[in-house]
């Protein structure tokens, strides 16, 4: 029996309470038994604040976050599946992107081996809520891409529709765990898991972030439900027009065969952009006139 026990039992006595010294006694054990349990009730509800909270947080955030909120592209590239017996498939693309006040615009046509295309069209708000709308092979107008083909294959390799953005860096619930080094970079490495609000098809992603640049050489991504892994990796990062960016992205889905390779070869980081450059009804003759 531990001495607090004793106390307890002892306060809840008769004989123990008839005496001005056990009243007092027993009013000073009822004190510390709910600071106890309020310490305790206060630490289940919030499991956070039991524990400082990293000062490096909120400078990873928000270096991260402006990198987004920055951004003003046009690409040009390929994206291709590798399959495990090195058989290639690759579609060119055209890409763009802009942060308008109502948040984040991207832009991707993609054009396969014959005369098929795919439009995808990406809007996030500030608060990271996302919506897609596309234009699929064989379809003539755009139209909202169901939530729940968020996670298919983008033009059947390993990046889904939702993969094309980041965010992940703009979800409720953000946490800096232990430093480590990937590869010879010294890295940040953040935990975002969605809050209620959050639509998407991960449970959560972690980021390995170059300390020194604020931009992301790995990441990984757990699907809900089946906790299966993504990991994509970061080559080439380079600084053009002021903004840090990566040539190549490699995507490999954990248990699959081979993995995908997305290829940036030409573009401009200060395109200056507007919003009639996102009109996807026009992306096909846009992805025309694109070299």
């Amino acid at each position: 029996m531990t001495f607090l026990r004793r106390v307890v039992m002892l306060s809840r006595s008769r004989k123990f309470g008839r005496y001005p010294d056990a009243r007092w006694a027993n009013c000073a054990v009822g004190t510390i038994q709910a600071s106890i349990a309020l310490l305790v009730l206060l630490s289940l509800m919030h499991p956070s604040r039991a524990f400082a909270v990293n000062p490096e947080l909120d400078p990873v955030l928000t270096g991260s976050r402006q990198r987004i909120q920055s951004l003003d592209y046009r690409v040009t590239g390929r994206i291709t599946r590798v399959e495990g017996d090195g058989k290639r498939t690759s579609y060119k693309f055209i890409g763009k992107a802009h942060w308008f006040p109502d948040g984040l615009r991207l832009l991707s046509v993609f054009s396969g081996p014959g005369s098929e295309k795919t439009s995808v069209l990406l809007h996030m708000s500030a608060s990271g809520r996302l919506t897609i709308e596309a234009v699929l092979p064989g379809e003539k107008a755009a139209s909202a891409l169901p939530f729940e083909r968020w996670n298919d294959p983008l033009v059947g390799t390993d990046f889904s529709y939702e993969d094309m953005v980041e965010n992940q860096l703009f979800w409720t619930n953000q946490q800096l765990t232990a430093p480590e080094k990937y590869g010879a970079r010294d890295c940040f490495v953040l935990k975002s898991t969605p809050g209620p609000q959050d639509r998407t098809h991960y449970g959560s992603v972690t980021s390995w972030i170059d300390r020194g640049i604020l931009f992301p050489v790995h990441v990984v991504k757990t699907l809900r439900g089946t906790g299966q892994q993504k990991e994509f990796v970061y080559y080439g990062l380079r600084q053009i027009d002021g903004a840090w960016s990566a040539s190549q992205v490699e995507a490999k889905l954990q248990g699959k065969p081979g993995s995908s390779m997305m290829v940036i070869e030409g573009g401009s980081g200060k395109a200056k952009l507007g919003l009639k450059d996102f009109d996807i009804g026009q992306s096909g003759a846009q992805g025309k006139k694109a070299k």
